[in-house]
């Protein structure tokens, strides 16, 4: 996403707990800008967006993206600690992005764009925590973008629900659900996935960067509070 935003033209600021990374990645760029952020704390994302408008003079866009997943559990057997912690990262942390960001992006308009998931659309076992913060997300979305547009604000917001993608945070998921019994093989996990997508593949990290564009964009214009499904056809079945 940050790579796709600049090379279109984007001043970015990148902000994430993973300090290597993202250092590694501005120093490819001119125009790019990281900060560490943890994005549960507060106090941190004043801190990030005080360093955009100081930086870049304004902010126009937001994608919050930051997510975990969790190990596939069932429901009785998951702790508060287990709910908490990725309800905070999935939902709160979303939240706070939102809270903050309106501030710095209301006098000049702008789009907000929100992760969420196809299990912010449809259910399945084992993954209530992940289910209720990306559900959440997308309730979250559409209530944003009635009140902003009400006030005035010129601000989109809109939500982006990707399917099964080839990330590491995917295939982490997969390797711990066979560990625990609940799938075949990781590589079986893998080709059953890809069969239950209509198109016949997973996703790639650019599908998803390429949909934040389309609503980071003026192309855009006349959506928001709107879900936009990434998913291959999965959830079309």
């Amino acid at each position: 996403m940050a790579r796709l935003l600049h090379g279109e033209g984007a001043n970015v600021m990148v902000t994430d707990i993973l300090e290597d990374e993202g250092h590694a990645l501005a120093d490819e760029h001119e125009n790019m800008i990281f900060m560490a952020h943890d994005v549960l704390q507060e106090d941190q994302w004043v801190a990030a967006i005080g360093a955009t408008k100081e930086a870049y003079g304004g902010l126009h866009v937001l994608v919050n993206n930051a997510g975990i997943a969790h190990n596939a559990t069932p429901l009785e057997e998951t702790s508060l600690e287990q709910w908490r912690k990725v309800v905070g990262i999935d939902l709160d942390a979303v939240f706070l992005g939102c809270k903050h960001g309106v501030g710095l992006m209301k006098d000049s308009g702008g789009s907000i764009i929100n992760i969420s998931s196809i299990y912010g659309i449809v259910g399945s076992a084992g993954q209530a925590p992940y289910h209720a913060a990306k559900g959440g997300v997308r309730l979250l979305t559409k209530a944003l973008a009635v009140e902003l547009a009400q006030l005035g604000y010129g601000i989109r917001v809109n939500s982006v629900h990707p399917g099964f993608v080839g990330t590491d945070m995917v295939r982490d998921g997969l390797r711990q659900a066979v560990e625990a019994g609940l799938m075949p093989g990781e590589n079986e996990a893998i080709e059953m996935l890809t069969m239950q997508t209509p198109i016949g593949r997973l996703g790639v990290p650019r599908d998803i960067a390429n949909a934040v564009l389309f609503l980071a964009s003026e192309e855009s214009a006349w959506m928001t509070g709107a879900e936009l499904v990434v998913d291959g056809g999965f959830t079309a079945q």
